[in-house]
């Protein structure tokens, strides 16, 4: 058995992009107790490989997905044991300027609620030629604007030159949800990390969207975590998928393998659940009080 600090390479002698092994985060969830919200998760990312991350609210998924980007709160309360591997490099206890750079330089995020993490007064434009890494510059401020443009035109938003001069409030919903891959993409990184990118979105802008996003990750050549509580969703766009559950990973496995033959009882509880919904007139399906006992009684507590 390897331990933490060791690197796993794949048969091919590739060394993961992204490697987790007993990722473990404690949150404060009041002045003296705490929730230990991710649990001994081993996770592994290859590049160009899309990865979905998939469980109910609170399972822990996009809490991993902020570990991974190096996004949880900055407090002595937040803690985080274990291994974060970027390309064979450890980053749980690294600098903060080691975090930055990754996240400047090889991590997009692709954020639930676009007015959260859009700043409200700057434009449009302005924000993705803002996300572009210095290294990759090499012009003037009207050639960043251009590059802005294209990077909106490649996330799937056509009028390009008059989105990028809106301010966020003007435009809908799913065009917010465009400029968050626009804003990821003009890193042109090596890993987006997409938190629920459909949520607050309506059946159909929430497929163009994924349309779009899918469309982008294949043409960058680029790897993505896609978190989501929607099987479905995360079926349709991955190459392997991990089921979470309080705080742990409870199966993983090439995305047709785990959707066709699911494995673990939750899995199977979640296929159901969205199954149901196809059945008109049948009673949606809800997981059991004793499974939940169950999966909870194998959990330990947080000392």
């Amino acid at each position: 058995m390897s331990s933490p600090n060791e690197t796993t390479e794949t048969s091919d002698n590739r060394v993961p992009l992204v490697e987790l092994k007993n990722l473990r985060v404690m949150l404060p969830t009041g002045q003296r107790s705490e929730i230990e919200a991710v649990r001994q998760v081993d996770l592994v990312v290859h590049d160009g490989e899309r990865v979905g991350l998939v469980g109910e609210s609170g399972s822990g998924k996009s809490v991993t997905g902020r570990a991974i980007a190096g996004l949880l709160p900055t407090s002595p309360r937040v803690r985080v044991s274990g291994s974060i591997r970027f390309s064979g490099t450890e980053m749980v206890d690294a600098p903060r300027t080691a975090w930055d750079a990754v996240r400047r330089e090889r991590v997009g995020m692709i954020f639930q609620d676009p007015l959260t993490f859009l700043n409200p007064t700057m434009r449009i434009g302005l924000q993705v030629a803002e996300s572009i890494p210095r290294s990759r510059d090499r012009g003037d401020r009207r050639s960043r604007m251009r590059a802005a443009n294209n990077f909106l035109r490649q996330a799937g938003l056509e009028n390009a030159e008059q989105i990028a001069l809106n301010f966020p409030h003007e435009l809908s919903g799913g065009m917010r949800q465009r400029v968050l891959i626009a804003i990821a993409i003009a890193k042109l990184p090596a890993l987006i990390i997409a938190d629920e990118p459909t949520t607050a979105l309506d059946a159909t802008v929430q497929q163009l969207v994924l349309h779009t996003l899918d469309e982008t990750v294949a043409e960058l050549r680029t790897s993505l975590v896609l978190i989501s509580h929607d099987l479905a969703v995360v079926a349709g766009m991955t190459d392997r998928i991990y089921v979470m559950y309080a705080g742990r990973i409870v199966e993983e496995g090439p995305t047709e393998r785990v959707m066709n033959d699911p494995q673990h009882p939750y899995t199977q509880a979640l296929l159901r659940s969205v199954r149901s919904l196809t059945n008109e007139g049948t009673e949606l399906y809800s997981i059991p009080p004793s499974l939940r006992r169950e999966f909870t009684a194998e959990v330990p507590r947080a000392s």
